[in-house]
């Protein structure tokens, strides 16, 4: 299990569910990583909690929890669960989206040691109820902003970044679908751009004229940088000859947010996704079927959040209402 040697200090069953989870279920090594530390944070609570231990927040991270075996997993209830939750909820402050996304990975887990695997007779966390998370509208750029941002655009490498920043808010990529992009991926022949997204899913999306133009321009500058060898398929190269790292772009991001005067105000790299895709439904009509696959989502309810209406819209309906000149006769 080669791919998971950088889990060494996690016990063989959880190194195993992280294992399926990479190569069985296809899913991202950035995913990966979130379900190894919540469930190491988990088991290594559930040691001193199961031992009547005081919980100690440095012993907590040091404790070697390699040579768990199947009889403590098979130990673990649902009331040492929810005393697990009631611990990150009061002593770590965790917030109700980090609470969920720890118990989706516990269920997972249990899961996989119950149904997959038959270690365990049933799923302890099976009835751990996740919190009502608030759902807030997607923060984006207005289409002046989203302007502002390209008009921002100057230096040594301006027509890589200005392509970076088209490509995020025409095509409403994620950065890590962004930094993958290869030059095999791009079919000009066709319009076309292949992305990677989450669980390594493959998506074609289809390119606009801003989208072409910008990646016509910056391909002849791109040829003539010095690239290294392993990193001569990579369509956005670095300074240093090599695959532009997702931390760069947010770097890259962040820098002309502020040069276009709109640092501060909650944008980032991830903005811009949703500036795409608001964009696209408010200003485009696009419908949220088609919105939904341009995204990559697997589930039409991801993409309902864009579905809300602008200010602007609110007060034109307001304002199309046939009573809306109405006033009161004089007596």
């Amino acid at each position: 299990m080669a791919d998971t040697v950088h889990y060494q200090d996690a016990p063989q069953l959880l190194k195993n569910f992280l294992f399926y989870l990479l190569t069985i279920k296809g899913r991202s090594r950035r995913t990966v990583d979130a379900y190894y530390r919540d469930l190491s944070l988990m088991l290594r609570f559930l040691v001193l909690y199961k031992s009547g231990r005081q919980i100690d927040s440095d012993e907590l991270h040091r404790m070697d929890i390699t040579g768990l075996d199947e009889a403590f997993f098979r130990s673990i209830t649902l009331m040492d669960l929810y005393e697990y939750m009631n611990y990150v909820t009061s002593d770590r402050s965790n917030q109700s989206a980090t609470r969920a996304r720890k118990i989706s990975s516990m269920r997972g887990f249990f899961n996989y040691l119950s149904a997959k695997m038959g270690i365990l007779d049933e799923n302890p966390a099976a009835g751990l109820e996740a919190p009502s998370i608030r759902k807030s509208l997607p923060k984006y750029l207005t289409l002046e902003q989203a302007l502002e941002l390209l008009g921002a655009v100057d230096g040594d490498y301006k027509e890589r970044d200005y392509c970076i920043l088209t490509l995020f808010l025409n095509c409403g990529m994620r950065l890590s679908e962004l930094v993958g992009i290869n030059l095999n991926d791009y079919k000009p022949s066709d319009h076309s751009l292949r992305l990677l997204g989450k669980g390594n899913k493959e998506r074609i999306i289809y390119l606009n004229e801003a989208c072409e133009t910008a990646i016509n321009q910056y391909l002849p500058i791109r040829a003539k940088s010095n690239i290294k060898t392993a990193h001569r398929q990579a369509m956005f190269i670095s300074k240093n000859g090599t695959r532009l790292s997702a931390r760069r772009v947010e770097e890259i991001v962040t820098a002309y947010l502020e040069k276009s005067g709109l640092s501060g105000l909650g944008f980032s790299t991830h903005k811009l996704r949703h500036t795409a895709a608001t964009l696209m439904y408010q200003h485009g009509g696009v419908d949220i079927r088609v919105l939904k696959e341009v995204l990559g989502h697997t589930n039409i309810a991801t993409t309902e959040i864009y579905t809300h209406v602008s200010n602007a819209q609110v007060e034109k309906a307001m304002s199309s209402s046939p009573l809306a000149k109405i006033k009161p006769k004089n007596k």
